[in-house]
Protein backbone atom coordinates (compact mmCIF):
# COMPACT_ATOMS: atom_id res chain seq x y z
CA UNK A 1 0.00 0.00 0.00
CA UNK A 2 2.95 2.24 0.04
CA UNK A 3 2.51 3.41 -3.37
CA UNK A 4 -1.44 3.92 -3.31
CA UNK A 5 -2.24 6.99 -4.65
CA UNK A 6 -4.32 9.46 -3.09
CA UNK A 7 -6.35 9.48 -5.98
CA UNK A 8 -7.42 6.17 -6.02
CA UNK A 9 -7.96 6.13 -2.11
CA UNK A 10 -10.38 8.72 -2.85
CA UNK A 11 -12.15 7.64 -6.08
CA UNK A 12 -12.25 4.25 -4.01
CA UNK A 13 -14.03 6.55 -0.92
CA UNK A 14 -16.35 7.74 -3.61
CA UNK A 15 -17.50 4.35 -4.95
CA UNK A 16 -18.20 3.29 -1.16
CA UNK A 17 -20.40 6.30 -0.50
CA UNK A 18 -22.50 5.44 -3.56
CA UNK A 19 -22.72 1.54 -3.48
CA UNK A 20 -22.85 1.24 0.48
CA UNK A 21 -25.71 4.34 0.29
CA UNK A 22 -23.31 6.37 2.98
CA UNK A 23 -25.86 9.14 3.40
CA UNK A 24 -29.36 7.47 3.05
CA UNK A 25 -28.89 3.72 4.27
CA UNK A 26 -31.21 2.89 1.36
CA UNK A 27 -30.10 -0.45 -0.37
CA UNK A 28 -29.21 -2.34 2.99
CA UNK A 29 -30.31 -5.70 3.01
CA UNK A 30 -32.75 -7.06 5.32
CA UNK A 31 -32.36 -7.82 8.57
CA UNK A 32 -31.08 -10.96 10.45
CA UNK A 33 -34.41 -12.95 11.48
CA UNK A 34 -32.97 -12.56 15.39
CA UNK A 35 -32.72 -8.23 14.63
CA UNK A 36 -36.44 -6.39 15.40
CA UNK A 37 -34.64 -3.42 13.17
CA UNK A 38 -33.70 -3.77 9.85
CA UNK A 39 -31.13 -0.78 9.84
CA UNK A 40 -30.24 1.81 12.42
CA UNK A 41 -32.52 4.53 10.58
CA UNK A 42 -35.21 1.89 10.78
CA UNK A 43 -34.54 1.91 14.54
CA UNK A 44 -34.60 5.86 14.66
CA UNK A 45 -37.56 5.97 12.70
CA UNK A 46 -39.63 3.74 14.81
CA UNK A 47 -38.38 5.07 18.00
CA UNK A 48 -38.60 8.37 17.38
CA UNK A 49 -38.04 10.60 20.60
CA UNK A 50 -36.79 7.70 22.38
CA UNK A 51 -33.16 8.97 22.23
CA UNK A 52 -31.52 9.82 25.35
CA UNK A 53 -34.57 7.39 27.11
CA UNK A 54 -34.19 4.12 25.37
CA UNK A 55 -30.74 4.46 23.66
CA UNK A 56 -28.16 7.19 22.88
CA UNK A 57 -25.50 7.80 20.07
CA UNK A 58 -21.99 8.78 21.41
CA UNK A 59 -19.04 9.68 19.35
CA UNK A 60 -16.18 12.17 18.96
CA UNK A 61 -14.52 13.00 15.76
CA UNK A 62 -11.07 14.59 16.21
CA UNK A 63 -9.74 18.08 14.24
CA UNK A 64 -7.33 17.75 11.86
CA UNK A 65 -6.05 20.93 10.37
CA UNK A 66 -3.34 21.23 7.07
CA UNK A 67 -2.59 24.37 6.57
CA UNK A 68 0.78 24.16 4.87
CA UNK A 69 1.38 24.06 1.26
CA UNK A 70 4.03 21.82 1.05
CA UNK A 71 2.85 18.57 2.64
CA UNK A 72 -0.59 16.66 2.60
CA UNK A 73 -3.06 15.97 5.05
CA UNK A 74 -2.51 12.77 7.02
CA UNK A 75 -5.55 10.36 6.79
CA UNK A 76 -6.93 9.79 9.96
CA UNK A 77 -6.28 6.17 10.72
CA UNK A 78 -8.12 4.15 13.43
CA UNK A 79 -11.81 4.58 14.48
CA UNK A 80 -12.78 1.99 18.15
CA UNK A 81 -16.55 1.38 17.42
CA UNK A 82 -18.69 -0.50 19.80
CA UNK A 83 -22.07 -1.08 18.12
CA UNK A 84 -23.75 -2.54 20.83
CA UNK A 85 -22.85 -0.64 23.79
CA UNK A 86 -25.04 0.28 26.98
CA UNK A 87 -27.08 -2.58 28.06
CA UNK A 88 -27.06 -4.32 24.43
CA UNK A 89 -23.44 -5.82 24.52
CA UNK A 90 -22.68 -4.73 28.16
CA UNK A 91 -18.82 -3.96 28.35
CA UNK A 92 -18.73 -2.96 24.66
CA UNK A 93 -19.15 1.04 25.39
CA UNK A 94 -16.40 1.46 28.17
CA UNK A 95 -13.85 -0.77 26.19
CA UNK A 96 -14.47 1.62 23.21
CA UNK A 97 -13.62 4.43 25.30
CA UNK A 98 -10.50 3.30 26.91
CA UNK A 99 -9.00 1.69 23.74
CA UNK A 100 -9.82 5.66 21.88
CA UNK A 101 -7.74 6.78 24.85
CA UNK A 102 -10.68 8.44 27.34
CA UNK A 103 -11.26 6.87 30.55
CA UNK A 104 -15.45 5.35 30.55
CA UNK A 105 -16.09 7.34 33.81
CA UNK A 106 -14.12 10.65 33.75
CA UNK A 107 -13.36 11.16 30.01
CA UNK A 108 -10.50 12.30 30.91
CA UNK A 109 -6.95 11.38 28.14
CA UNK A 110 -5.64 8.11 29.55
CA UNK A 111 -2.83 7.83 29.72
CA UNK A 112 -2.25 11.41 30.38
CA UNK A 113 -0.09 12.37 26.61
CA UNK A 114 -1.09 9.13 24.98
CA UNK A 115 -2.63 8.45 21.43
CA UNK A 116 -6.23 8.92 21.18
CA UNK A 117 -9.08 7.93 18.02
CA UNK A 118 -12.20 8.35 16.85
CA UNK A 119 -14.95 7.00 18.15
CA UNK A 120 -18.68 6.12 17.44
CA UNK A 121 -21.02 4.02 20.14
CA UNK A 122 -24.74 3.05 20.17
CA UNK A 123 -25.94 2.41 23.67
CA UNK A 124 -28.69 0.62 24.90
CA UNK A 125 -30.28 2.67 28.38
CA UNK A 126 -33.19 0.53 28.75
CA UNK A 127 -33.29 -1.02 32.45
CA UNK A 128 -34.35 -4.49 30.53
CA UNK A 129 -34.37 -5.60 27.19
CA UNK A 130 -32.29 -3.69 25.22
CA UNK A 131 -31.12 -6.89 23.56
CA UNK A 132 -33.93 -6.17 21.11
CA UNK A 133 -31.93 -3.08 19.83
CA UNK A 134 -29.16 -4.86 18.31
CA UNK A 135 -28.36 -4.30 14.51
CA UNK A 136 -26.03 -6.45 13.22
CA UNK A 137 -23.00 -5.06 11.82
CA UNK A 138 -23.29 -5.37 7.99
CA UNK A 139 -26.79 -2.96 8.79
CA UNK A 140 -25.59 -0.33 10.74
CA UNK A 141 -26.39 2.63 8.46
CA UNK A 142 -25.90 5.12 10.74
CA UNK A 143 -24.65 8.58 8.81
CA UNK A 144 -21.60 9.51 11.62
CA UNK A 145 -21.07 5.95 12.27
CA UNK A 146 -20.56 4.90 8.25
CA UNK A 147 -18.46 8.60 7.55
CA UNK A 148 -16.09 7.95 10.38
CA UNK A 149 -15.63 4.14 8.98
CA UNK A 150 -14.92 5.54 5.25
CA UNK A 151 -12.71 8.11 6.65
CA UNK A 152 -10.29 6.13 8.20
CA UNK A 153 -7.58 3.10 7.68
CA UNK A 154 -8.56 1.02 10.39
CA UNK A 155 -11.49 0.74 12.09
CA UNK A 156 -11.47 -1.66 15.42
CA UNK A 157 -15.14 -3.15 16.58
CA UNK A 158 -16.13 -4.12 19.74
CA UNK A 159 -18.67 -7.26 20.08
CA UNK A 160 -20.47 -9.07 22.88
CA UNK A 161 -20.97 -13.18 22.82
CA UNK A 162 -21.61 -16.07 24.01
CA UNK A 163 -18.70 -19.03 25.80
CA UNK A 164 -20.85 -20.93 23.62
CA UNK A 165 -20.78 -19.01 20.02
CA UNK A 166 -17.32 -18.23 20.13
CA UNK A 167 -16.48 -22.20 20.81
CA UNK A 168 -15.03 -21.12 24.10
CA UNK A 169 -14.39 -24.20 26.59
CA UNK A 170 -16.63 -24.32 29.00
CA UNK A 171 -13.64 -24.86 31.68
CA UNK A 172 -12.37 -21.71 29.90
CA UNK A 173 -14.91 -19.48 29.06
CA UNK A 174 -13.39 -16.07 29.14
CA UNK A 175 -12.26 -15.06 25.70
CA UNK A 176 -11.94 -13.11 22.73
CA UNK A 177 -12.64 -14.16 19.24
CA UNK A 178 -10.50 -12.18 16.49
CA UNK A 179 -12.13 -11.31 12.97
CA UNK A 180 -12.55 -8.58 10.50
CA UNK A 181 -11.15 -8.86 7.18
CA UNK A 182 -7.56 -6.70 8.20
CA UNK A 183 -5.20 -10.07 8.32
CA UNK A 184 -2.30 -8.07 9.57
CA UNK A 185 -4.67 -6.49 12.33
CA UNK A 186 -6.14 -9.64 12.93
CA UNK A 187 -2.52 -10.87 13.78
CA UNK A 188 -1.05 -8.17 15.63
CA UNK A 189 -4.64 -8.35 18.15
CA UNK A 190 -4.18 -12.29 18.46
CA UNK A 191 -0.32 -11.60 19.59
CA UNK A 192 -1.10 -8.59 21.53
CA UNK A 193 -4.02 -10.12 23.80
CA UNK A 194 -2.28 -13.16 23.79
CA UNK A 195 1.10 -11.85 25.46
CA UNK A 196 -1.44 -10.30 27.88
CA UNK A 197 -2.58 -13.93 28.94
CA UNK A 198 -6.22 -13.75 27.24
CA UNK A 199 -7.47 -16.77 25.18
CA UNK A 200 -8.06 -15.78 21.72
CA UNK A 201 -10.01 -17.53 18.81
CA UNK A 202 -9.83 -17.06 15.20
CA UNK A 203 -12.83 -15.87 13.53
CA UNK A 204 -11.84 -17.91 10.85
CA UNK A 205 -12.71 -20.97 12.44
CA UNK A 206 -15.98 -18.87 14.07
CA UNK A 207 -17.86 -18.07 10.88
CA UNK A 208 -20.63 -16.31 12.81
CA UNK A 209 -18.40 -14.01 14.66
CA UNK A 210 -15.60 -13.65 11.82
CA UNK A 211 -16.54 -10.32 10.70
CA UNK A 212 -15.54 -10.82 7.17
CA UNK A 213 -18.50 -9.21 5.21
CA UNK A 214 -17.63 -6.33 3.38
CA UNK A 215 -20.84 -4.37 4.37
CA UNK A 216 -19.94 -5.28 7.94
CA UNK A 217 -19.20 -1.58 9.05
CA UNK A 218 -15.78 -2.68 10.69
CA UNK A 219 -14.31 -3.76 6.95
CA UNK A 220 -16.12 -0.25 4.77
CA UNK A 221 -12.84 1.66 5.77
CA UNK A 222 -10.64 3.42 3.27
CA UNK A 223 -8.02 0.01 3.07
CA UNK A 224 -11.50 -1.71 2.06
CA UNK A 225 -10.71 -4.08 6.19
CA UNK A 226 -10.77 -3.67 9.69
CA UNK A 227 -10.69 -5.64 12.52
CA UNK A 228 -13.59 -6.86 14.95
CA UNK A 229 -13.28 -8.40 18.99
CA UNK A 230 -15.93 -10.68 19.77
CA UNK A 231 -15.57 -10.31 23.64
CA UNK A 232 -17.45 -13.36 25.50
CA UNK A 233 -19.89 -12.17 28.28
CA UNK A 234 -17.43 -13.92 30.84
CA UNK A 235 -14.44 -12.10 30.05
CA UNK A 236 -16.63 -8.94 30.19
CA UNK A 237 -17.78 -9.76 33.49
CA UNK A 238 -13.93 -10.03 34.89
CA UNK A 239 -13.10 -6.69 34.38
CA UNK A 240 -15.67 -4.51 36.60
CA UNK A 241 -16.17 -4.77 39.70
CA UNK A 242 -20.14 -3.84 39.52
CA UNK A 243 -21.58 -5.10 36.18
CA UNK A 244 -24.30 -2.68 35.86
CA UNK A 245 -24.30 0.14 32.92
CA UNK A 246 -23.96 3.05 35.72
CA UNK A 247 -21.58 0.90 37.96
CA UNK A 248 -19.32 -0.54 35.17
CA UNK A 249 -17.64 3.07 34.46
CA UNK A 250 -16.29 3.48 37.76
CA UNK A 251 -15.25 0.03 38.37
CA UNK A 252 -13.43 -1.61 35.70
CA UNK A 253 -10.08 -3.66 37.00
CA UNK A 254 -6.88 -5.47 36.31
CA UNK A 255 -8.25 -7.34 34.05
CA UNK A 256 -9.57 -4.58 31.92
CA UNK A 257 -6.65 -2.29 32.20
CA UNK A 258 -4.32 -4.95 30.49
CA UNK A 259 -6.86 -5.92 27.62
CA UNK A 260 -7.22 -2.47 26.98
CA UNK A 261 -3.56 -2.11 26.73
CA UNK A 262 -3.06 -4.81 24.49
CA UNK A 263 -5.80 -3.38 22.31
CA UNK A 264 -4.14 -0.22 22.11
CA UNK A 265 -0.75 -1.89 21.64
CA UNK A 266 -2.06 -3.93 18.41
CA UNK A 267 -3.68 -0.63 17.31
CA UNK A 268 -0.20 1.40 17.26
CA UNK A 269 2.34 -1.24 15.36
CA UNK A 270 -0.59 -1.66 13.07
CA UNK A 271 -0.45 2.05 12.73
CA UNK A 272 3.50 1.73 12.40
CA UNK A 273 3.14 -0.63 9.13
CA UNK A 274 4.21 0.59 5.73
CA UNK A 275 0.34 -0.48 4.62
CA UNK A 276 -0.95 2.49 6.68
CA UNK A 277 1.24 4.94 4.68
CA UNK A 278 -1.08 6.73 2.00
CA UNK A 279 0.94 9.41 -1.04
Amino acid sequence: MTDTSRRTVLAALATAAVSGSLLTGAGASPAYAADDYASNTDLYTRLAGREGLDFARRYKRHETLDSSLGTAPRYPRTTVMALHGGGIEPGTSELCLAIAGYHPATFAVTPAGGPVYDYWMFEGLKSTGNGTMHVTSSHCDDGVALALAAGSLNVLSLHGCQADQAGAPASRPEAVVVGGRNDRFKELLHTALGAAGFQTIDGSDVPDLAGVQPQNIANRTLLGMGGQLEITTELRESMFGTFTRLGRPGSTNEVFDRFVDAARGAVADLEATAGQIIL
